[in-house]
Formats: structure tokens, C-alpha cells, sequence
């Protein structure tokens, strides 16, 4: 199916307006409104001399979820099942990933890039609809397994949580995890008040860097860190919910389900050279997007 337009402008914030203007004129029907155009992605300034591009994104247009891009594990995780049935598209441009219970199993799930997308430094960025009900918790984060080596702090393998969700009130955690999760594991995370955050559409993102992570909130600075010694090698991204019933989200078990958190688009940015083109901040070929058939 063909990306819907009005999201695909956006991505050209210098010319936004014009373009989606023109393409609601072209698809609206006769005497139809046409539709309001999306707000276009607030990257932070780029220095003179350097500019942002688009490297990797999904508008989840369409009927099914592209595996080509997402990967769907299947397994108890926590209080719960990881299932693919927890994750679907829902026609509109949006991804909807549910949190259900089916006799006394409590059924959730995550989508995930490894294998297909792993990405070393840029700006990373969701816009996502949080969920209503206590008991689970949203996040949209990045991994991979080295993050389970011990040593050179987090250079090696660090696990960014762009942001978690796991109380019904106004605010945002972000973190950073390093060196396994035994008794060597540190970690150093970051609680922001974020008014209104449980209400409508927000945008949440990081800005890696080389030497440093600044995390945001609908494109206002939240927490600036070196914590970990900053990840030197490509991750991929999460999304996910999360069950336990002694955990920091509270007791699902006293909810009324379903409940579901929704994201709208997924987007990834590179730092480049105006002038050659070339990324600020090479990374390893690993990060490169493997080819699909």
C-alpha cells in the first residue's frame, strides 16, 4: 500500500506546509476537508555545515506489520506471554500493541529491529498514544546482546530506554543500563515530569552521540548523560509492554482489560556532511540494514 502522504511530508520540515496542502488538495473529494496534516519531526540543530537525513523509518501504513522490518518474539516474559497476536496495524497508520487475558493468562507483546535494523548514533525518534490501565508498562527502547559483557563500562553494550511508562501519572523515565544484569549490572535512569502525558500523542526520543545521550520530550530537552561511558556499537530498536504483578507498574490483576498503547511512525536520523553527504559520526557496517528478498 502506498505511504500515506501526509506523513511522508513531514519528514521534509522546510517544506511541510506546501507539500501537504498540495496533497490534500489532490486527494480530498470534492467538497471534502482534507485532512490535517501531522506536525513535522523537531530534530535538535544541526551545526553549520551539517544536516539531517532520514536513514531508516516505518509509518506503519498498511494492513500488516512489515516483518521484513520487525522481528515478534513469542515467550513468557515476566507475568506474561509475549505473543504476535498483541501486535497488529490498525489500518489507519498506526501500530496497536494490545495487553489482554485469556482464561488466567495475561497476554502482551514486543517488536523489535534485531536482525534487520541495528544502528549506531543519530537521533531516534516515536510518536506514540500511552495506555490507560495500571498494571503494565510501555517502553520504547534499544538493545542488543552485548549489553550482557562485563567490562570497558557500557562502550561495549548499553540498553537505552528512550523512555518507560509505568505509572498512570505525568512522568516519563528514561535510562541507561550496562554491564550484564548480575551483580556487575549499573545502571543510571532519569524521572521527568511531562504534564499531559497520558492524554493524546507525544514524541519521545534520543540524540546518541558519541560521547553523550540527550533525551527528549515532544522536542524539549529531559535528561542529558555519560553515564555507562556512552555505547560504541549498533542496537536495535524495542517496543514493548511489560507485566509483573509485584512490579513498579502496580497489580494488573485489579484491571478491567483490554488496554493497548499505540505508535503512529518510528524514525531514525542521521548526522551528515551538507556538503559530501557522509555521516558526522561513522558507525560499523553492522549498523548498515541487512538486505531483504
Amino acid at each position: 500500500m502506498t505511504m500515506n502522504p501526509f506523513k511522508f511530508a513531514s519528514l521534509r520540515r522546510w517544506m511541510a506546509l506546501p507539500l501537504l496542502l498540495c496533497a490534500a488538495c489532490t486527494q480530498a473529494g470534492e467538497g471534502e476537508a482534507p485532512p490535517a496534516p501531522q506536525p513535522a519531526d523537531t530534530l535538535p540543530e544541526a551545526k553549520a555545515g551539517q544536516a539531517w537525513k532520514l536513514v531508516w523509518n516505518d509509518e506503519f501504513d498498511g494492513e500488516k506489520l512489515d516483518e521484513a522490518k520487525w522481528e515478534l518474539p513469542e515467550y513468557k516474559r515476566h507475568d506474561a506471554q509475549w505473543s504476535k497476536r498483541a501486535a497488529a496495524l490498525d489500518g489507519q497508520g498506526r501500530l496497536v500493541m494490545k495487553t489482554f487475558k485469556e482464561g488466567e493468562t495475561y497476554f502482551n507483546g514486543c517488536v523489535r529491529t534485531k536482525g534487520r535494523f541495528e544502528h549506531a548514533f543519530g537521533y531516534f525518534t516515536a510518536r506514540m498514544k500511552l495506555q490507560k490501565k495500571a498494571g503494565h508498562w510501555t517502553a520504547f527502547w534499544m538493545f542488543n546482546q552485548s549489553v550482557g559483557k562485563v567490562g570497558n563500562d557500557g562502550r561495549d553494550g548499553s540498553e537505552i530506554d528512550i523512555m518507560e511508562k509505568p505509572k498512570l501519572d505525568e512522568k516519563v523515565h528514561h535510562a541507561i543500563h550496562w554491564d550484564g544484569y548480575g551483580k556487575d549490572h549499573k545502571a543510571k535512569g532519569q524521572s521527568v515530569a511531562v504534564p499531559g502525558v497520558l492524554e493524546g500523542w507525544h514524541d519521545f526520543a534520543v540524540l546518541w552521540l558519541p560521547d553523550e545521550y540527550v533525551f527528549y520530550v515532544d522536542g524539549k530537552e529531559t535528561w542529558r548523560t555519560k553515564e555507562g561511558g556512552v555505547c560504541q556499537v549498533p542496537l536495535y530498536l524495542k517496543f514493548s509492554d511489560e507485566i509483573q504483578f509485584k512490579g513498579w507498574a502496580g497489580d494488573i490483576r485489579k484491571e478491567e482489560l483490554p488496554d493497548e498503547f499505540q505508535v503512529d511512525h518510528v524514525r531514525v536520523y542521521d548526522l551528515i556532511d551538507a556538503q559530501t553527504g557522509k555521516p558526522v559520526y561513522p558507525v560499523p557496517e553492522t549498523s548498515i540494514p541487512k538486505p531483504q528478498p
